[in-house]
């Protein structure tokens, strides 16, 4: 069995300056250790699916948030740096995580991985909430630890202690 990576959010909306929501240094931190993991994993032969924010232009979500990643925006682009791993490979998600309303879990029960990597942004929301979903479908998951950021570093550290020591995920 393969594995699957689950890239969540590293989308020029999250990942540029000047962009509504985004993510700071430490998002752009993160980039080169994302590439090395999708290559490692390319190699290795596992899944890889691009997770992307897509939101209408009136969805409720931006009652919370800034209107960020609209459906056609630029925002809603992988980041050039991550582009070469996510051809036909995005499914769009319109809230914080990766299973809800998507094709995802049909996706990997065709292809039954022994383990799920999420990375990506951001941690304490929607990484967090896919890990979740995750976790409840019974996936063993990892979190790479140098894969994953935020823009806030309290929530991001507490959202990796909550992932491993009450979602039961693995950080490394």
């Amino acid at each position: 069995m393969p594995n699957a990576v689950i890239v969540v959010d590293m989308l020029r909306g999250f990942l540029e300056e000047g962009c509504p929501l985004y993510c700071g240094p430490a998002a752009q931190a993160i980039v080169p250790s994302v590439q090395t993991l999708l290559a490692q994993e390319k190699e290795k032969g596992s899944a890889i699916f691009f997770i992307a924010d897509s939101h209408r232009p009136d969805d409720l979500e931006f009652q919370m948030f800034p209107p960020h990643c609209v459906v056609g925006s630029s925002e809603a682009e992988v980041i050039s740096e991550l582009s070469q791993y996510a051809a036909g490979t995005t499914i769009t998600k319109q809230r914080y995580s990766g299973f809800f309303d998507t094709p995802l879990e049909d996706s990997l029960k065709k292809i039954d991985p022994e383990k799920l990597i999420v990375c990506g942004v951001c941690t304490d929301i929607c990484v967090l909430h896919t890990v979740a979903d995750a976790r409840n479908r019974d996936y063993p998951v990892e979190v790479p630890v140098n894969c994953v950021a935020s823009f806030d570093k309290e929530a991001h550290q507490w959202a990796l202690k909550h992932m491993e020591k009450v979602l039961g995920a693995k950080l490394t």
